[in-house]
C-alpha cells in the first residue's frame, strides 16, 4: 500500500517533525511505500489567485505544483496529514493545499450539473488520517472553540467528498505535558499508523 504524507510545519525541531518521523517508522514497519509532500520545503504557493479561481471554474488547475500533487495523489492509497493547530485552525500552507488541491477536476466533480452534490475523483484513496498538535486542552477546543478541525477539515472537506474511512488523532497540551508523555505518544502513533494503513 502507498501512503502519501502531507506535512506542514516550518521548524524541523518541532513535535510535529517528531511525529512525522514516527509515522515514517510505522509505515516502514508495515512495509508500505511512502511519498512525502513537505509543504514548507516545496515551492508551494498557498494563495488562490484570480487565475486559480478561473481554473476552479473550468475544473482545470494551472498551478504546476497542484498538477504535480494531483499526479501524486492519484498514486496513493491513503493520505496522512500532519500539522499543528494554530489559533484553532491549520497553518496557511495546509489551508492553501485544501483550497488549491482539493479542487474540482482534481479531487471531485459535481453530480449531474449540480453545484452542491459532489462525487470523489480520487477513488484510489481508501482512507484519510489527520494528525495534529495543539496547546489548547481538548475539551476547551471542542466546547469553546467549536472543534474547528473536525467541522472544517474532517467533515467540511473529506466527509463531503464521500471518504468514509477518516480518522483524526489529536495531541493536545503538547507544551505542558512531560517529555516522557511526549515519547509515549510517539511510540503510540508509530503503532497506530502501522495498523491504521494496513
Amino acid at each position: 500500500m502507498k501512503a502519501l504524507i502531507v506535512f506542514n510545519h516550518p521548524y524541523e525541531g518541532s513535535y510535529c517533525s517528531a511525529i512525522l518521523n514516527s509515522v515514517i517508522n510505522g509505515l516502514k514497519q508495515g512495509k508500505h511505500e511512502i511519498d512525502i509532500i513537505n509543504l514548507d520545503k516545496e515551492d508551494f504557493n498557498p494563495v488562490m489567485t484570480s487565475q486559480d479561481l478561473k481554473a476552479f471554474r473550468d475544473k482545470k488547475p494551472i498551478d504546476t505544483k497542484v498538477i504535480e500533487y494531483k499526479n501524486r495523489l492519484e498514486k496513493a492509497d491513503h493520505i496522512i496529514f500532519i500539522f499543528p493547530i494554530w489559533w484553532e485552525l491549520m497553518p496557511a500552507l495546509m489551508k492553501g493545499f485544501v483550497d488549491k488541491v482539493i479542487f474540482p477536476g482534481v479531487a471531485y466533480d459535481y453530480v449531474n450539473g449540480s453545484n452542491t452534490k459532489m462525487k470523489p475523483l480520487l477513488t484510489n484513496i481508501k482512507g484519510v488520517t489527520v494528525i495534529t498538535t495543539m496547546n489548547t486542552p481538548r475539551m476547551l477546543y471542542r466546547l469553546v472553540f467549536g472543534n474547528a478541525i473536525e467541522m472544517a477539515f474532517m467533515r467540511g472537506t473529506f466527509w463531503k467528498l464521500g471518504f468514509k474511512n477518516r480518522k483524526w488523532i489529536s495531541y493536545d497540551m503538547v507544551k505542558q505535558v512531560s517529555d516522557e508523555k511526549r515519547k509515549l505518544w510517539l511510540m503510540d502513533i508509530e503503532r497506530k499508523i502501522q495498523k491504521r494503513v494496513c
